[in-house]
């Protein structure tokens, strides 16, 4: 007999069975942590599907009652992933929110999707930050592990020496660590302008950095990230990456 075009070899719960994804791709998707962080919390307790602790590799349809850390979670199923590059302005909280109600970098962008910023950069600092719903990317931008090369341009209050900035490339000691070593230039038509590579990122490390010697950061700006520049965009101004920006920063986690 000649079977209808609509002939599925599958049940019907077979079929769902297939549609569905592990629970740590699916909240990774989400933007909630990378695959690895949600394991963790699930190891820890801290997921719950339908109100039963999740189990590591557990699969999700998408439509059920999702907690993480007691939070319940909405997430639309086969959401696209997002990724923003902004140029930061001075005076944005780089947070989803602010419980001080001060202005931050989701007040400019205004996405009707649910995004973050990937890492940090403090209040006054300026210059590329990315914005996703990607909790891979994110994670691949942010673990020290990955070696990630981001590149700033600082204005000091007082000309920089020489024998500081040797001593602060080899790497000092803030907050109880060694920083890596690192690349610092001086611009040879003012002192007081530096550039510094660094492939790790600390809390506040570069103004860190230049206080353990003396010096204060009057302006610090992320050139770079991963490669990608905020050359084109004015402050505030912000685009999609293109596919090929995406692919490029992905390849560099191997």
């Amino acid at each position: 007999m000649e079977r209808n075009a609509t002939y599925s070899p599958f049940t019907r719960n077979e079929i769902t069975f297939l549609n569905m994804e592990r629970l740590n791709t699916f909240l990774a998707k989400a933007g909630i942590a990378s695959r690895r962080a949600v394991d963790s919390l699930i190891e820890n307790g801290r997921v719950k599907v339908n109100g039963v602790v999740a189990q590591l590799g557990q699969k999700v349809e998408g439509t059920e009652d999702i907690e993480v850390n007691g939070s319940r979670i909405q997430i639309p199923r086969n959401q696209k992933p997002i990724y923003i590059l902004l140029n930061k302005p001075d005076g944005y909280i780089t947070t989803a929110s602010d419980e001080r109600d001060r202005s931050t970098v989701l007040d400019i962008i205004k996405s009707r999707e649910r995004i973050f910023p990937v890492g940090r950069l403090d209040r006054h600092t300026t210059g590329v930050l990315f914005l996703t719903n990607d909790g891979d990317f994110a994670y691949q931008l942010t673990h020290p592990k990955h070696h990630m090369e981001k590149i700033y341009e600082a204005i000091l209050d007082i000309p920089l020496i020489e024998p500081d900035r040797r001593t602060l490339a080899k790497g000092v000691e803030i907050d109880g660590v060694t920083t890596h070593s690192c690349e610092i230039d001086i611009s040879p038509r003012d002192r007081r302008f530096v550039r510094i590579t660094l492939k790790e990122g600390r809390n506040r490390q570069i103004r860190k950095m230049f206080e353990s010697k003396g010096y204060i950061v009057e302006k610090l700006d992320r050139l770079s990230c991963a490669g990608i520049t905020h050359e084109g965009l004015r402050r505030r101004q912000w685009r999609n990456l293109t596919p090929e920006e995406v692919a490029s920063i992905k390849s560099m986690v191997p």
